[in-house]
């Protein structure tokens, strides 16, 4: 294999599948108008994007809604399950959104706590079983846990997705110790889904070896959606290859860039 195709093969997400050359995915909500949602979704270079589908009316298809605003052509949607407490719930929303066409893809989220928005593990595992039997290429919303990270993962899940922070909130990563055991404890890509404010956050996640990152919030609440949209994909691909060039050990002490060596003895020979 070239050096170039090992490259390429290294800048390609597999998620099941699908393959990916962008590693951002973008979420559609938030944003204060459709046209600005497409704008900032065309600067982020994004291939997937992911759509709360119990949201969307699916029935009435004379009425324009935001499937109607995404470019079939350019990006693979991926419905999520947004909004759903049960596993029952979250199967019947990603049933919908095969029958309705859109695919076998599916973000699944069941949400155990509505202050906090953090998943129900148990109800999510318990619904990635039935949805693996049925075909589905599911994308698992959790929590940095590497535990149920595994358990996901042996239950057929395509990847894994523990959030960084709580849904919205922006913090950036609260723990990135349990990032680095999901990545040890898998096979399966890891994509961090939930938390990012800004672009340090995203590159840092990239650098810490995450495969992706799932966003929505900081791109659709940023004073300048578009522009943020910019920063997070040249952030995503900047931490991609920091992370592939390795970066250097951190050391106690300063260590001089130039060498020091021989330098007394060149200024003895001008006294």
């Amino acid at each position: 294999m070239t050096e170039m195709a090992k490259t390429k093969k290294e800048e390609t997400l597999k998620i099941g599948r699908y393959e990916l050359s962008s590693r951002l995915i973008l979420g559609t909500g938030k944003y204060a108008s459709m046209d600005l949602m497409v704008k900032a979704l065309e600067a982020s270079g994004a291939e997937m994007i992911t759509v709360a589908i119990g949201r969307v009316n699916l029935e009435n298809r004379g009425e324009k809604n935001l499937l109607d605003y995404l470019d079939k052509d350019r990006y693979r949607i991926l419905p999520n399950t947004a909004g759903a407490y049960t596993a029952e719930d979250a199967i019947r929303i990603a049933r919908l959104a095969r029958a309705a066409g859109i695919g076998d893809l599916v973000k699944l989220e069941v949400i155990g706590d509505p202050k906090t928005l953090m998943p129900d593990t148990f109800a999510l595992l318990e619904a990635t079983k039935i949805l693996v039997k049925e075909g589905f290429t599911v994308m698992p919303y959790t929590n940095d846990d590497l535990i149920t990270a595994k358990k996901l993962e042996d239950a057929g899940a395509a990847c894994v997705m523990p959030l960084a922070a709580p849904i919205g909130s922006g913090r950036g990563i609260q723990n990135r110790l349990n990032l680095k055991f999901i990545q040890e404890a898998v096979s399966c890509p890891v994509i961090v889904d939930a938390g990012v404010g800004t672009a340090s956050d995203a590159a840092i996640c990239m650098e810490l070896g995450a495969q992706g990152v799932l966003m929505n919030t900081a791109i659709a609440q940023a004073k300048d959606p578009v522009l943020m949209a910019e920063a997070m994909r040249e952030a995503v691909s900047a931490g991609r290859k920091a992370y592939l060039a390795g970066r250097m050990p951190i050391k106690e002490y300063a260590v001089a860039s130039s060498p020091q060596e021989g330098l007394a003895v060149k200024k003895a020979n001008h006294l």
